[in-house]
């Protein structure tokens, strides 16, 4: 594809670290316990299967990107591959809506570690006192100065590795290898769902899409960043899985699952090692709330001008989509203060999962126009489905709840859609199904 944009700034490892900054933010931080209290010892093979499943999808994006370079990202790669249609449509409100479930699952994050760290108090009132703040401020942040957000951001992200980097340094001579052999694993169906409820913490690769306009001789570099940064990310989780798992009695770290990390630097570094990793966690998290209402406050304003969501999200002051951001904000408030960590992270890898087997299924439909293989391409297919089946069967045997919330995400987007798209743009169906 020839390159449209002639002032391009970003080089490859401006790519790559937009990669790693999108997957190691508040992620990590939040979902480390989860997979802990699944996996057990076997924490270390469910970031790899995690990790394995995000290195195929960036495959197809890899591919997809350098042939479709535009700020739409995702969204552009499903209109490409299935047109203006039903199926579109709900799947581009349905990505609005996964950025809600991450913005709450920073959020409750952010609440743990600030709890953990300042007051320790478990109660109701503190507890959303501080998931509300994780918002409101990112909010007003996002209202008044929108490059504050991404000079923040850089910064943010390399005190994150230096600081991940430090711990699993000066922790590794600590480690029991014991805790993490075979004997220590639980069954291979809970390794794969640890695996999925944790696969958000991946799901940051895709932003690199989004930046495809603006990178470097794209076409060697768009895909040599993908699987960079999933890779060294890969490689990251899986030291961080063994620190915390091989350094820490899983009595303590399921003691204190939402702040587990911070738990595992304590060996090697005592108070100093839980201050250290808190202070991080809530950065991470809250600078990824910041990032995360940028983004999804300017996706809400591109589906509104493509016309697939209301006008009113098209409402803006001085180049900020106002009315997208304090929607985004507001829709975000309510599912973290009425949705537990647990659910949160559930929902969220379920519906990134779905996201991204419909788009290595939009690769496989052009593997021939983004001149991609397509045995990888299939096995991208196959391998994310059978993720995206393996946690779906066990949230629906033992979290009714978040089953019904995550199939209610879909049902609302197919209906929004159907209605918005009779109701007032009348051409969702361009193209068959």
């Amino acid at each position: 594809m020839e390159e449209k944009n002639t002032k391009r700034t970003i080089g490859y490892l401006g790519a790559v670290s937009i990669g790693i900054g999108g997957m190691v933010g508040g992620g990590i931080f939040a979902v480390l316990g989860e997979a802990v209290s699944l996996a057990h010892g076997a924490s270390v093979i469910a970031f790899l299967l995690a990790g394995i499943v995000a290195l195929f999808t960036a495959y197809s994006y890899a591919k997809l990107s350098v042939q479709f370079q535009t700020k739409g990202g995702t969204v552009s790669f499903i209109d490409e591959a299935f047109g203006h249609n039903l199926l579109s449509g709900s799947v581009n409100f349905m990505l609005w809506l996964s950025y809600l479930v991450t913005i709450s699952l920073y959020a409750v994050a952010f609440s743990s570690y600030a709890k953990a760290l300042f007051i320790n108090d478990a109660s109701f009132w503190i507890d959303h006192l501080f998931i509300s703040m994780a918002i409101i401020l990112p909010l007003i942040i996002n209202l008044i100065s929108a490059s504050f957000v991404s000079c923040s951001e850089t910064i943010i992200v390399i005190i994150k590795m230096i600081l991940l980097i430090v711990i699993i340094i000066a922790s590794i001579s600590f480690v029991d290898v014991g805790r993490l052999s075979p004997t220590k694993w639980d069954d291979s169906f809970s390794i794969v769902v640890a695996g999925m409820i944790i696969f958000v913490a991946y799901e940051g690769f895709e932003l690199i899409a989004n930046a495809a306009e603006d990178i470097k001789n794209p076409t060697k570099n768009l895909p040599r960043a993908f699987y960079t940064s999933v890779l060294v990310v890969i490689v990251l989780y899986i030291l961080i899985a063994v620190i915390t798992v091989g350094t820490v009695e899983e009595s303590q770290l399921l003691e204190a699952k939402d702040y587990a990390l911070a738990i595992a630097a304590e060996p090697a570094l005592g108070a100093v090692g839980f201050t250290l990793v808190s202070v991080a966690a809530l950065l991470a998290t809250f600078s990824a709330i910041n990032a995360s209402i940028y983004g999804n406050g300017r996706l809400g304003y591109i589906l509104a001008i493509e016309g697939e969501l209301p006008k009113v999200f098209r409402k803006e002051r001085d180049t900020i989509p106002t009315m997208s951001i304090l929607i985004t904000t507001f829709f975000s408030l309510i599912l973290a203060n009425s949705i537990d960590l647990s659910q949160i992270a559930i929902i969220g890898s379920a519906s990134f999962l779905l996201i991204f087997f419909i788009v290595n299924v939009g690769a496989l439909c052009l593997y021939k126009e983004i001149m991609a293989n397509r045995l990888i391409l299939i096995f991208g297919c196959v391998i994310s489905f059978v993720a995206l089946t393996t946690l779906l069967i066990h949230t629906f045997l033992n979290d009714t709840q978040a089953i019904v919330i995550f199939f209610a995400f879909i049902v609302l987007s197919v209906v929004f859609e159907l209605l918005y798209g009779r109701l007032v743009r009348k051409h969702i169906f361009n193209r068959p199904l």
